[in-house]
């Protein structure tokens, strides 16, 4: 895949795009019955193809793709549960960041006007920050950049989630960046105190064998970050798995790069669209079937669920997250997401 490095963002998109489009699990409800409350069911297969996409492209962590792998899925997941796909970001089309009353003048608008609008918003163009490149919310005392928001004009934000990784380095890197995490809950949650406030933690799995105090560590402190009132209403812990031999882990450095790359790759740091390097989709429509084609067969990246305590897990993390925002908002908003869990409510009719 040598001859995508100089597109490689561009091709990530279109990849991730590809990816979560052709999911089979998409516009499946996640939630299943249970007898005492409905459980949320993440999409497990279609988070493994997404992290394989940055290997596949033979991308680095300077390049963003490894960290926007994580965010993309985590929009993925608020769509399957119903929220309204233009109100999830990032979009899964261009431009990623949509405010919601540019989304509904787009489903009301006449097809020629819309299609030319369309057009525009896609340009890369922000229109003096109206189509913004990143979502950045202000806090108590900074602004800060989110990476999976749902928000608008008459709501403010209603969920807020973080998300960072960490491939290395787990005992020299850890201390600061969760200090960091922990800071940025405070900053939020003092002026948003009604968002659900979620973040989602990447461990890659050799971490426990590395360092496995500094995994206990992690993993100690990530439980405290979702117990305290002030800070996360729910934490998720994702631990990938890349062959032993190396195959299919995505690089950390380019070719002359540091010798100690950054090791946790904040999503907050990529520019989901930056003006300056917008292109067009770099294949075909069907060349791009192949690309996905390629993808599948390429080495797999697997999920150590059972490293994952369950007070960490991405089903009580989604399950949390999506309650926090029903119960926090009219009943007439998010019908749909509504719609789902109460059916999954329901237990179902005997055969």
């Amino acid at each position: 895949m040598a001859g995508h490095k100089k597109s490689v963002k561009s091709d990530g998109w279109a990849l991730f795009d590809r990816v979560v489009r052709t999911a089979p699990l998409r516009g499946v409800t996640p939630w299943h019955h249970h007898p005492h409350s409905p459980v949320y069911e993440p999409d497990y297969d279609t988070l493994k193809m997404l992290l394989r996409v940055p290997a596949f492209l033979g991308s680095s962590s300077t390049t963003g793709l490894p960290a926007l792998a994580l965010d993309v899925w985590v929009a993925y997941e608020l769509r399957r549960a119903g929220f309204e796909p233009d109100a999830v970001w990032p979009r899964d089309d261009v431009p990623r960041i949509l405010p919601g009353p540019i989304a509904g003048l787009l489903q009301n608008m006449g097809k020629a006007d819309a299609a030319r609008l369309r057009q525009l918003l896609a340009s890369g163009n922000t229109f003096g920050g109206t189509v913004a490149a990143s979502a950045k919310v202000l806090g108590k005392n900074y602004m800060k950049q989110v990476d999976v928001v749902m928000s608008d004009w008459d709501t403010g934000p209603e969920l807020l989630i973080s998300t960072k990784r960490m491939d290395d380095s787990y005992t020299n890197n850890a201390p600061n960046r969760m200090e960091e995490s922990y800071g940025d809950a405070k900053n939020l949650r003092s002026r948003h105190p009604r968002a659900a406030l979620g973040f989602v933690f990447s461990l890659r799995s050799n971490a426990f064998d590395e360092a496995p105090r500094a995994a206990a560590w992690i993993l100690d402190l990530l439980a405290k970050l979702g117990r305290e009132d002030d800070a996360y209403d729910a934490v998720a812990l994702i631990v990938p798995r890349y062959g032993s031999t190396g195959v299919g882990d995505p690089e950390t450095s380019e070719p002359g790069g540091d010798d100690e790359p950054e090791a946790l790759q904040e999503a907050t740091e990529v520019e989901l669209l930056p003006p300056t390097e917008v292109e067009p989709l770099p294949t075909s429509d069907q060349a791009l079937g192949h690309l996905l084609d390629q993808l599948q067969t390429s080495p797999p990246v697997e999920l150590d669920l059972d490293a994952v305590p369950e007070e960490l897990s991405a089903r009580r993390f989604f399950g949390h997250m999506v309650r926090h925002v029903l119960d926090n908002s009219p009943i007439t908003r998010h019908e749909e997401a509504r719609r789902l869990l109460e059916e999954a409510t329901v237990a179902p009719s005997p055969r």
